[in-house]
């Protein structure tokens, strides 16, 4: 029986394999999508939610994806309890890992020819740590390897997908790209940020106004985006929003 139930087992096992094999052959290769980080939580590092709905998202699309940070002091440390800054400094690398599980890379190893699209969830972090929007708004800079990063994949014509806030940092890198933050106006506390569409135009970009389940997709520089966080709605439509996103940057790949 036993050795009945292992012959069984084995052939299951084999036939598993060659359907997976079979699937993987004649459908196209997965995509390779970067995914950049900014640590870890909504007010100093990366939106957990949006960063989740990323990846599940990516999952279920198949695609094959690496997470890398910049290797840096954070701007600060907040409480995420109090909403108030604490004395502690943390690196933003570290602070990733614990969204990637450990398996991460610094941000100066990713390069554009070892992927087919690059995506970055917001948070504040994207303002205070991937440049320095939060303080500086519209003279701005952005971190040198973000900068670098974004320009590879919009010169490669490689999707570039950013959610929230994230959107700045396209604007302030790639003239004259279009974006969404979300709605321009904040129709009674519904888009706490909606000024961030004016810092879109100051910075060299155009905002298209969209809802948190949209996206704006611009074809011509490959940058699909959408309000996510930036507006106030049930989480199930952001995730959905961030899906819409994910499917438009696979699709930009070809694969």
């Amino acid at each position: 029986m036993a050795a009945l139930l292992g012959y069984r087992s084995s052939r299951i096992a084999l036939y598993l394999l060659g359907t997976r094999a079979l699937h993987r052959t004649q459908g196209n290769p997965a995509a390779r999508v970067a995914v950049v980080l900014s640590g870890c939580g909504v007010y100093d590092g990366t939106e957990i939610h949006e960063a989740s709905a990323i990846l599940v998202h990516l999952s279920r699309a198949g695609a094959e994806v690496k997470m890398f940070a910049p290797d840096i002091a954070q701007m600060h440390v907040i409480d995420h309890s109090k909403g108030e800054a604490s004395q502690e400094s943390r690196n933003v690398l570290v602070e990733s890992a614990r969204l990637a599980r450990g398996d991460i890379a610094a941000l100066s190893h990713l390069k554009a020819q070892d992927h087919d699209a690059v995506i970055f969830p917001g948070g504040f972090g994207a303002a205070k740590n991937l440049s320095s929007f939060a303080v500086d708004g519209e003279a701005c800079r952005v971190h040198n390897d973000v900068e670098r990063v974004l320009q590879d994949f919009s010169k490669a014509k490689k999707p570039i997908g950013l959610c929230c806030i994230a959107p700045v940092l396209a604007a302030k890198v790639i003239p004259g790209v279009e974006v969404t933050v979300g709605q321009e106006e904040e129709q009674g506390g519904k888009w706490p940020y909606a000024g961030t569409a004016k810092a879109i135009s100051a910075l060299g970009g155009k905002h298209c106004a969209k809802d948190v389940h949209e996206v704006h997709v611009d074809k011509t520089h490959s940058v699909v985006t959408t309000p996510a966080f930036m507006g106030e709605a049930p989480l199930h439509r952001i995730f959905d929003g961030i899906g819409a996103m994910v499917s438009a940057v696979i699709k930009l790949t070809g694969k």
